[in-house]
């Protein structure tokens, strides 16, 4: 027998987990197998933001990645897994002034070269702790292969991307209203603004007409509501639809401008919906999308009355040096004291805010970068209509892709931010023209560079080919390992990010940038809420990891959902979950204190297993091919399910519990074959459940007596259809079901298993009764009978407890303990549950859809089933019946 087991008597995730991933690095075991003839297989880590620490979504997120990756490196895949962060533009930037404005500094007193310089500190220092993470998550990434969006390689690729879409004519600059963050003083994308409900008014304002004669339903004024008076400044013209009869003898009349005393006209343009409010719209083109194009088709000026700060400039007037919100009270104030305030009507409306910031967004003005989506956007929908299509799974969220692309628009790429990728565009001093290249103008003194950066999703949509190699075709890794193989992240990122991979790697190389994408959802809290700091209920992985170990949080979070669903953190499934392993940590250390030192983990010939054994054997291969379907499937739920069946029910409280008593016999040779077979059995579970639990399963591996060098490289089971065998599996499970009926009735009777009972076993099936008679040691271990009768003549005892089994029907006589009424009450429960199984199965079969699209083999399993309640019911009956009439 082995001895000195290096495992305590309690699963301890910490000295279990420590040292353990730094050795798995220092040898190298993450890096591609360098085998040209294997398959490769590749993955690129979305990048975490250098902002703060992972959480629990990325724990998530990263887990799947590492289960699929540890698995293909298993099963013979050449495989890669490229690891990297992402520089987060407008995010860290935003972090880092903010650690500034603690100190009262801004980055306008250090300057933009020394605000850099405080940035990638803050880089250095976040992307320790990020890494230290993905250690304590076990990710077995490639670290020799490690990226940043601002690493030299990444910045020439984006350089390169930038100038190939200008000269192609699909970057362009140009005047537009944009989404405007005020605190980060920076334009936005459309989905880089957060809607929320904020409380508002709508403020009815009088426009007097200019010309006295002029008068509108008796009034020498028209009524105009607007949300926001403190753009009033701006207003350029009063619109209404060209059809709406009301108000087309007003069409070329002039108002005054309260407050600015100035004269605009009422102009007609069918932007002007004549059912929403008055029918009459102010316009204001340099602070509103729509009024900006209405501004466009009528040739009206654009006045400009903020600052980036979203304080009030000189065109504002007397309100010039005001805070937005200072200045709409201001004029509010003004407009009620010179009687033009018709009335105040509060509301609740939808207000754009910045995702990153918090702040509400301004509709600005504003001379930036875009990019021309349309053509790139239909070339991205066109090729997944090809054999190069990227597969989404689930199927469902293709249409959240497509429905996007199909109404994209021109994509704002220029932040007026110093952390990114400066735009390689200069400005020549003298002349003003302009020049875009991959390098700086030779005469640079001559030219000013573009102040603004590129939006960070602009990097991040190059990073499945940048990473590998891309702009050189010949870098080995971009030719072995792209398109990559698979991508994992969460639904809320399909318009941010996937999107932009897509159509930017469509345009660039002419592929897909991966051949799957799996979506996830979010971490939520157990009331089914998003984790937020404001709600504070979110979870740092890292406590979680501590109080249960890597290898409970990781199974927890691979089984809690389907693909595309949420999931609920709850710490009474982490409890469970630590439970499972304490289960496997103990039964493997049974196992192993009872194999000698040779025991190698192989299979005894066919002939020296018992049937336990073979009944094993085979719901090990069963398992494999489900967890092998279910994991290309991406079902890691179902994986797992059927993994925690079969090491729980089949192997910890079936299996060893049948061995014991061959371990602690004289039999050598019996002894010899239980122990291997627990050895291959153990040890091809290990194997199954190491990607999931790469912690734990190596422990136990390695402390097997065998000279495995690490699971991290070791083969992944396969199945073997020659060690299926349904028939040890149907006739071990009638034993199973036979011991369990017995403990049930001895349960209901409150009969302890010391307490001496008979057993009597009434079945016309010979090969049951063969099943029975040689496997009595078995009976007799877990059911302890005094004494049991076999056979098709046996008779039932009037006062006995039943219990019916497929074949067969189970009698324990019980005169002294039980009354005949308790058991006819038990029984007819028992007969009310195997009607309503019936009744299931006859509906499942009655369909005809079920019938007809289902696999044969599924139908007929159903109809198996069926066949054995209604069996199992009809003596239920019989035997109620004769109890009821005895």
């Amino acid at each position: 027998m082995a001895k000195d087991i290096d495992m305590s008597t309690k699963y301890d995730p910490t000295s279990v987990e420590a040292g353990r991933y730094q050795a798995w690095n220092e040898a190298g075991l993450f890096k591609p197998s360098g085998d040209k003839t294997a398959h490769a297989y590749s993955v690129v880590l979305p990048p975490p933001n250098v902002t703060g620490k992972l959480h629990l979504g990325h724990a998530w997120d990263t887990a799947l990645q590492d289960m699929i990756v540890r698995q293909k490196r298993m099963q013979g895949f050449d495989t890669v897994w490229v690891p990297g962060m992402d520089h987060a533009g407008i995010a860290t930037q935003a972090k880092v002034e903010a650690r500034l404005r603690e100190e009262g500094i801004t980055r306008y007193d250090l300057g933009r070269e020394k605000f850099i310089d405080q940035v990638w500190s803050w880089k250095d220092e976040y992307a320790s702790i990020i890494k230290a993470q993905w250690g304590k998550l076990g990710l077995s990434l490639d670290y020799s292969r490690e990226r940043f969006t601002l690493d030299e390689g990444l910045s020439k690729a984006v350089r390169k991307v930038f100038v190939d879409l200008y000269n192609k004519g699909l970057i362009y600059r140009g005047e537009y209203i944009i989404n405007w963050d005020p605190q980060a003083r920076t334009a936005l994308s459309d989905i880089e603004v957060i809607h929320q409900d904020d409380e508002g008014a709508f403020y009815h304002v009088k426009y007097p007409f200019v010309d006295a004669d002029v008068t509108y339903d008796g009034k020498n004024y028209i009524e105009i509501a607007t949300t926001r008076p403190e753009t009033m400044m701006g207003d350029v013209a009063v619109a209404v639809h060209p059809s709406d009869e009301r108000y087309k003898a007003l069409v070329g009349k002039k108002v005054m401008l309260p407050l600015a005393n100035r004269e605009i006209e009422i102009i007609a343009d069918e932007y002007v919906d004549p059912e929403f409010g008055t029918g009459m719209v102010k316009i204001t083109p340099a602070h509103d999308p729509n009024d900006f194009l209405v501004g466009n088709r009528h040739n009206l000026q654009r006045i400009n009355t903020m600052n980036d700060d979203a304080s009030m400039n000189e065109l504002a007037g007397k309100y010039n040096g005001m805070d937005r919100f200072d200045a709409r009270k201001a004029i509010v104030a003004d407009l009620e004291e010179l009687g033009l305030m018709l009335a105040i009507e509060p509301i609740v409306h939808s207000v754009g805010h910045s995702e990153r910031t918090g702040v509400q967004i301004e509709s600005r003005l504003s001379t930036q970068w875009f990019v021309k989506m349309k053509p790139l956007a239909e070339q991205a929908l066109d090729m997944q209509k090809g054999e190069d299509r990227v597969e989404f799974v689930p199927a469902r969220f293709e249409n959240t892709f497509t429905s996007w692309m199909d109404d994209i628009h021109d994509w704002v790429i220029s932040r007026q931010l110093w952390w990114g990728h400066q735009i390689p565009a200069w400005y020549n001093k003298t002349t003003g023209e302009t020049y875009v290249g991959e390098e700086a103008p030779k005469d640079i003194e001559n030219w000013e560079q573009d102040n603004d950066v590129l939006d960070t999703w602009f990097s991040s949509a190059l990073w499945p080919f940048t990473t590998l190699g891309w702009p050189d075709l010949d870098e080995e890794d971009f030719k072995r390992y792209f398109p990559t193989s698979t991508l994992v992240t969460g639904y809320d990122i399909i318009f941010f990010w996937v999107a932009r991979m897509m159509f930017q790697s469509k345009e660039f190389t002419g592929r897909r940038p991966f051949k799957n994408v799996l979506i996830h959802g979010l971490i939520r809290d157990e009331q089914g809420l998003k984790m937020s700091k404001s709600l504070g209920n979110g979870i740092d992985p890292m406590d979680v990891i501590e109080k249960y170990g890597a290898d409970a949080l990781r199974w927890f979070l691979s089984t809690g959902s389907t693909p595309g669903q949420d999931v609920r953190f709850s710490y009474t499934k982490m409890d469970a979950a630590w439970n499972f392993i304490n289960k496997i940590w103990n039964a493997s250390r049974y196992v192993i204190m009872n194999l000698d030192e040779n025991t190698k983990p192989e299979l005894p010939a066919t002939e020296d297993l018992t049937l336990a054994d073979k009944w094993i054997v085979s719901r090990l291969q069963a398992t494999i091919k489900q967890v092998t379907t279910m994991f290309d499937k991406f079902e890691f739920g179902e994986a797992n399910r059927a993994l925690y069946n079969f090491i729980w029910n089949d192997f910890a409280d079936w299996y060893i519990e049948m061995t014991k008593e061959t371990l602690n016999g004289d039999d050598v040779k019996a002894k010899a074959n239980v122990q291997n077979t627990l050895a291959y059995v153990l040890d091809q579970t290990l194997r199954l459940l190491h990607p999931t639990m790469p912690f734990v399963t190596e422990k136990i591996w390695l402390s097997m007596p065998h000279n495995g060098e690490s699971l991290v490289v070791a083969a992944y089971p396969t199945y073997d259809e020659t060690l299926a065998n349904p028939v040890a599996e149907k006739q071990f499970q009638s034993l199973v079901d036979l011991i369990t009926a017995v403990r049930n009735i001895r349960s209901e009777a409150n009969a302890a298993m010391s307490t001496p009972i008979d057993l009597l076993i009434k079945t016309n099936d010979a090969d049951l009764q063969t099943i029975f008679n040689e496997n009595a040691d078995y009976i007799n271990r877990f059911a302890h009978p005094k004494a049991m009768q076999i056979g098709a003549d046996v008779v039932a005892p009037k006062l006995a407890m039943t219990q019916v089994i497929t074949g067969a029907e189970i009698y324990v006589p019980l005169a002294e303990l039980i009354d005949i009424k308790d058991e006819i009450a038990r029984l007819e429960g028992e007969v009310k549950k195997l009607q309503g199984e019936v009744k299931r199965g006859e509906g499942k079969l009655g369909n005809e859809r079920f019938v007809n699209n289902a696999p044969e083999d599924v139908v007929a399993e159903e109809r198996q089933k069926l066949a054995d309640w209604q069996e199992k019911l009809a003596i239920t009956q019989a035997r109620l019946t004769e109890l009821q009439n005895a």
